[in-house]
């Protein structure tokens, strides 16, 4: 297992890269697009990556390079996907799981602590992405469908350049779409709200500079849209059950950027 920051820059796709064993990539930070076996999908805080040996990958970064991740090296057994998975759905709970085992690796938790904390993310990662809990499309022609994933995998990645303080109306001309149509077709394929989202991507934007040292919550607030500090403390505490206070003295970690650290 290791954490790491990912250096590769440019808007153009990396050279494909064949897999060599299986392994689940947990996002902390930033957004790229992914191709596996030829098949594209866009990558936030919001999706874990599952890839296995003999795929071939290659990534951009049309936003920039920077986005850091936890890659977790899995046992097979552990992957109980269809083989023609590979982006799965993270949801609150298992994104704060995500961010304590970052913790206590930093911390130097024994090797058991961390694999029963991995086990507990993958249980998560399952739960959530068992096939009754993905939400439908409705009766849609596939091409139909295709257009609308594509429109959802647009406004994600204008979230992802940081245009929090945007409001559906000023979104919606950024992906060439009417608000309406934008909020119907995001909840429709998604199953939540572009508000919902939005405030769980700001979160976790403030998660990301939390554990990177970051200590003012009040400049956290008016950097990531909210309205005041209280704001921030109210959706923190919803969406992971824990206030601001308490999350900051779990993510309690040295401050020093590392480029790659290893947790064997």
């Amino acid at each position: 297992m290791f954490e790491a920051r990912c250096g590769l820059d440019g808007t153009g796709f990396t050279r494909p890269a064949v897999e060599r064993q299986h392994r689940l990539v947990l996002p902390r930070s930033g957004a790229y697009l992914l191709r596996v076996n030829g098949r594209q999908s866009f990558v936030d805080t919001g999706a874990a990556v599952i890839t296995r040996p003999g795929d071939e990958l290659s990534v951009a970064h049309p936003l920039g390079c920077g986005d850091t991740f936890t890659a977790v090296e899995l046992e097979p057994e552990l992957d109980r996907w269809p083989a023609s998975v590979h982006r799965l759905p993270l949801d609150d709970v298992a994104d704060l799981q995500h961010r304590l085992l970052i913790a206590s690796c930093r911390r130097g938790a024994d090797r058991l602590a961390v694999a029963e904390q991995v086990f507990a993310i993958v249980a998560r990662l399952e739960a959530s992405s068992l096939p009754s809990g993905v939400p439908s499309s409705g009766a849609v022609r596939p091409g139909t469908a295709a257009v609308h994933r594509r429109l959802v995998a647009e406004t994600q990645e204008v979230l992802a350049g940081g245009l929090f303080t945007y409001g559906l109306k000023e979104i919606a001309a950024e992906v060439n779409a009417s608000p309406h149509h934008l909020s119907r077709i995001f909840r429709r394929v998604t199953g939540e709200t572009l508000t919902g989202y939005r405030n769980r991507m700001r979160v976790r934007a403030v998660l990301a500079d939390v554990q990177d040292g970051a200590d003012c919550l009040r400049t956290l607030a008016a950097r990531y849209g909210f309205a005041d500090q209280a704001h921030l403390t109210r959706l923190m505490r919803r969406q992971v059950g824990l206030p601001p206070s308490a999350v900051k003295r779990l993510l309690a970690v040295e401050t020093r950027m590392n480029i790659q650290r290893r947790c064997d």
